[in-house]
Protein backbone atom coordinates (compact mmCIF):
# COMPACT_ATOMS: atom_id res chain seq x y z
CA UNK A 1 0.00 0.00 0.00
CA UNK A 2 1.85 3.40 -0.63
CA UNK A 3 -0.45 5.36 1.90
CA UNK A 4 0.94 6.65 4.95
CA UNK A 5 0.19 9.28 7.68
CA UNK A 6 2.35 12.70 7.09
CA UNK A 7 1.08 14.94 9.47
CA UNK A 8 -1.50 15.08 12.47
CA UNK A 9 -3.27 18.60 12.07
CA UNK A 10 -4.20 20.87 15.44
CA UNK A 11 -6.88 23.77 15.15
CA UNK A 12 -5.21 26.33 18.15
CA UNK A 13 -4.99 29.85 18.71
CA UNK A 14 -0.92 29.79 19.53
CA UNK A 15 0.44 27.11 16.92
CA UNK A 16 3.55 28.53 18.70
CA UNK A 17 2.85 27.67 22.13
CA UNK A 18 1.70 24.38 21.23
CA UNK A 19 4.65 23.74 18.89
CA UNK A 20 6.63 24.30 21.59
CA UNK A 21 5.21 22.52 24.49
CA UNK A 22 4.90 19.19 21.89
CA UNK A 23 8.67 19.41 20.39
CA UNK A 24 10.13 19.38 24.44
CA UNK A 25 7.24 16.80 25.35
CA UNK A 26 8.18 14.21 22.68
CA UNK A 27 12.04 15.50 22.16
CA UNK A 28 10.95 16.36 18.84
CA UNK A 29 12.23 19.44 16.85
CA UNK A 30 10.38 22.50 15.78
CA UNK A 31 11.13 22.46 11.18
CA UNK A 32 8.66 25.24 10.39
CA UNK A 33 7.67 28.34 12.86
CA UNK A 34 5.86 30.85 11.41
CA UNK A 35 2.08 31.53 11.94
CA UNK A 36 -0.28 30.09 10.46
CA UNK A 37 1.78 26.89 10.29
CA UNK A 38 4.17 25.60 13.06
CA UNK A 39 5.27 22.20 12.37
CA UNK A 40 7.07 19.34 15.13
CA UNK A 41 8.67 16.53 13.83
CA UNK A 42 11.23 13.82 15.04
CA UNK A 43 14.31 14.61 15.09
CA UNK A 44 16.27 14.01 11.15
CA UNK A 45 17.89 10.87 11.53
CA UNK A 46 16.37 8.72 14.68
CA UNK A 47 14.24 6.06 14.05
CA UNK A 48 11.09 7.61 13.81
CA UNK A 49 12.12 10.26 11.16
CA UNK A 50 10.06 9.89 8.26
CA UNK A 51 7.91 6.89 9.93
CA UNK A 52 6.16 8.58 12.70
CA UNK A 53 3.84 11.56 11.57
CA UNK A 54 4.83 15.31 11.79
CA UNK A 55 2.19 17.73 14.13
CA UNK A 56 1.25 20.67 12.50
CA UNK A 57 -0.16 23.25 14.16
CA UNK A 58 -2.16 25.45 12.46
CA UNK A 59 -3.40 29.26 13.66
CA UNK A 60 -8.11 29.28 13.83
CA UNK A 61 -9.87 32.23 15.36
CA UNK A 62 -11.74 29.98 17.50
CA UNK A 63 -11.51 28.27 20.92
CA UNK A 64 -11.57 24.87 21.40
CA UNK A 65 -15.01 23.78 22.59
CA UNK A 66 -15.18 20.24 23.30
CA UNK A 67 -13.78 16.78 23.78
CA UNK A 68 -11.49 15.80 21.24
CA UNK A 69 -12.44 13.54 18.61
CA UNK A 70 -8.89 12.07 18.23
CA UNK A 71 -6.04 11.97 20.88
CA UNK A 72 -2.43 11.09 21.51
CA UNK A 73 -1.65 7.83 23.59
CA UNK A 74 1.92 8.26 24.66
CA UNK A 75 3.66 5.21 26.75
CA UNK A 76 6.82 6.34 29.18
CA UNK A 77 9.11 4.28 30.73
CA UNK A 78 8.06 5.72 33.88
CA UNK A 79 4.14 7.01 34.24
CA UNK A 80 4.41 9.14 37.69
CA UNK A 81 7.71 10.88 36.38
CA UNK A 82 6.86 11.74 32.71
CA UNK A 83 3.30 13.39 33.89
CA UNK A 84 5.50 15.42 36.40
CA UNK A 85 7.33 16.81 33.56
CA UNK A 86 4.26 17.15 31.11
CA UNK A 87 2.68 19.31 34.06
CA UNK A 88 5.95 21.40 34.65
CA UNK A 89 6.08 22.24 30.58
CA UNK A 90 2.26 23.26 31.01
CA UNK A 91 -0.21 20.43 31.11
CA UNK A 92 -2.90 19.43 33.04
CA UNK A 93 -4.55 16.51 34.26
CA UNK A 94 -8.40 16.42 33.09
CA UNK A 95 -11.14 14.27 33.99
CA UNK A 96 -13.45 13.23 30.68
CA UNK A 97 -15.66 10.73 32.35
CA UNK A 98 -12.57 7.67 33.02
CA UNK A 99 -13.57 7.37 36.39
CA UNK A 100 -10.62 6.49 39.26
CA UNK A 101 -9.57 2.78 38.38
CA UNK A 102 -7.86 3.68 34.80
CA UNK A 103 -3.93 2.93 34.53
CA UNK A 104 -3.68 5.74 32.19
CA UNK A 105 -3.79 9.27 33.08
CA UNK A 106 -6.12 11.80 31.02
CA UNK A 107 -4.14 15.34 30.33
CA UNK A 108 -4.46 18.68 28.08
CA UNK A 109 -1.95 20.36 26.54
CA UNK A 110 -1.56 23.86 27.08
CA UNK A 111 -5.13 24.53 25.25
CA UNK A 112 -7.24 21.60 26.42
CA UNK A 113 -6.18 19.27 23.46
CA UNK A 114 -6.97 15.85 25.42
CA UNK A 115 -4.18 13.09 25.46
CA UNK A 116 -3.66 10.31 27.38
CA UNK A 117 0.07 8.64 29.08
CA UNK A 118 -0.54 5.12 29.42
CA UNK A 119 1.40 3.14 32.30
CA UNK A 120 4.83 1.53 31.49
CA UNK A 121 5.12 -1.49 29.35
CA UNK A 122 5.34 -4.63 31.65
CA UNK A 123 8.76 -5.63 31.86
CA UNK A 124 8.43 -8.66 29.06
CA UNK A 125 6.71 -6.39 26.97
CA UNK A 126 9.24 -3.67 27.14
CA UNK A 127 12.44 -6.25 26.40
CA UNK A 128 10.51 -7.07 23.04
CA UNK A 129 9.85 -3.74 21.75
CA UNK A 130 13.14 -2.87 23.13
CA UNK A 131 14.65 -5.43 20.83
CA UNK A 132 12.37 -4.69 17.71
CA UNK A 133 12.93 -0.91 18.28
CA UNK A 134 17.04 -1.17 18.52
CA UNK A 135 17.25 -4.06 15.60
CA UNK A 136 15.42 -1.71 13.11
CA UNK A 137 17.03 -0.71 10.67
CA UNK A 138 16.22 2.02 7.48
CA UNK A 139 15.29 0.67 4.00
CA UNK A 140 17.85 2.73 1.68
CA UNK A 141 16.45 2.34 -2.01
Amino acid sequence: MGLRIGALIVDCQDPGRLARFWAEALGWVISKDEDPEWVVEPPEGSREDCVVADLLFIKVPEPKTSKNRLHLDLRPENQPAEVARLEALGATRVDVGQGNNQTWVVMADPEGNEFCVQDAHPPQVRTEWLQRYEAYQPVHT
